[in-house]
């Protein structure tokens, strides 16, 4: 049976930090990332004349990406997308890859040619340094990559686990400041100090020994220490071109006086400006969440979310017949007015 229509739902990510910026043993960056539930991108691909498109920024960039895909393949590009909700974008949570991996999906599905979404990535020059949101993308859970080896590929996934299902994410969106990308992101890799091996054999051995075996015994308090120490030394290192820890003031002084809450680890995500903290239970989250609505009630750039954390990956849905696929792409449609 023909598809006339794709739906991809993707999950956005937390990028918790890189364990190995030295890359004295030939690989270098390696990432430990988690996946965000009640946080993503629902993009829906049909049959049809592109200038059907959606509006918005988003659905440009998802243009984009669909004529590059399209012009590696050697297809014609008689498709047109819409986006429902979107992974704000320069928040640090994913949102380019994200966009990139679901337009994959959806192309993939829709027209049988195979790509998977290392290849996609690859092709979108997405995951140049990090395999979390392949990994988030394919797998979900909690997700460790092997760093940026010889080959022009996202870094391999080495080892993903499954998030306790009581555990909760509170984020800490600054919707006044957005995160480094693109050029500027590039710069400020070129122009940071070298990386102390000494701190990257620790980084990684704090991931190994402490991090990962704390997360499979579900021990929350041990797991949240072990992110906040990589934080520290990550965000320190970033500090010459994000202006200090953490590239928000205004979420910095938040993430500070979480801990006091019942915080079991706080940090940012990628560049940022958002900011996390992990709790072992929904209650102690949701309380957390509340009282820094109420403490920071003044300041209106600040928006305070609690999420699940999700350990399974993206949702590839097909659609067949003329009836159906006006149905799905009405019902995104509204979703976008």
């Amino acid at each position: 049976m023909r598809v006339d229509a794709v739906r991809v739902e993707v999950p956005a990510r937390l990028h918790l930090g890189f364990l190995d910026m030295e890359g004295g043993l030939g690989r270098r960056f390696g990432s430990l990332g988690l996946t965000l539930d009640g946080l993503g991108t629902e993009l829906t691909l049909v049959r049809g004349d592109p200038a059907g498109d959606g509006p918005g920024r988003d659905c440009d960039r998802a243009r984009g990406y669909l004529d590059r895909l399209c012009e590696a393949l050697d297809l014609e590009t008689g498709f047109a997308l819409r986006l429902g909700r979107t992974i704000p974008s320069h928040s640090g949570l994913g949102s380019g890859t994200q966009l990139a991996l679901a337009v994959g999906a959806a192309l993939s599905a829709l027209t049988g040619r195979a790509l998977p979404p290392r290849r996609v990535a690859s092709l979108l020059d997405r995951g140049a340094r990090s395999g979390i949101g392949v990994g988030a993308f394919e797998q979900g859970g909690v997700i460790l990559d092997g760093g940026k080896g010889a080959l022009d590929e996202p870094p391999p996934v080495i080892s993903r686990m499954a998030l306790p299902e009581a555990w909760r994410m509170l984020l800490v969106f600054d919707d006044a400041n957005r995160g480094l990308s693109g050029t500027a992101e590039t710069v400020a890799f070129r122009d940071l100090p070298p990386f102390p091996a000494d701190k990257a054999a620790h980084l990684c051995r704090l991931a190994l020994m402490v991090g990962l075996p704390a997360l499979a015994e579900g021990d929350a308090m041990r797991f949240g220490a072990a992110v906040t120490e990589l934080q520290s030394v990550v965000g320190d290192h970033f500090a010459p071109a994000q202006g200090g820890r953490f590239s928000s003031p205004d979420v910095a002084e938040v993430l500070r006086w979480l801990p006091s809450v019942g915080a079991a680890g706080i940090g940012q995500s990628s560049w940022g400006p958002t900011g996390f903290a992990i709790f072992g239970d929904a209650g102690t989250a949701e309380g957390a969440a509340e009282d820094a609505r109420a403490r920071w009630r003044g300041q209106a750039n600040l928006r305070f979310v609690v999420c699940r954390g999700r350990n399974r990956g993206a949702v590839v849905e097909t659609v067949s017949g003329r009836g159906e696929v006006a149905a799905e792409y009405e019902k995104v449609a509204k979703k976008t007015a």
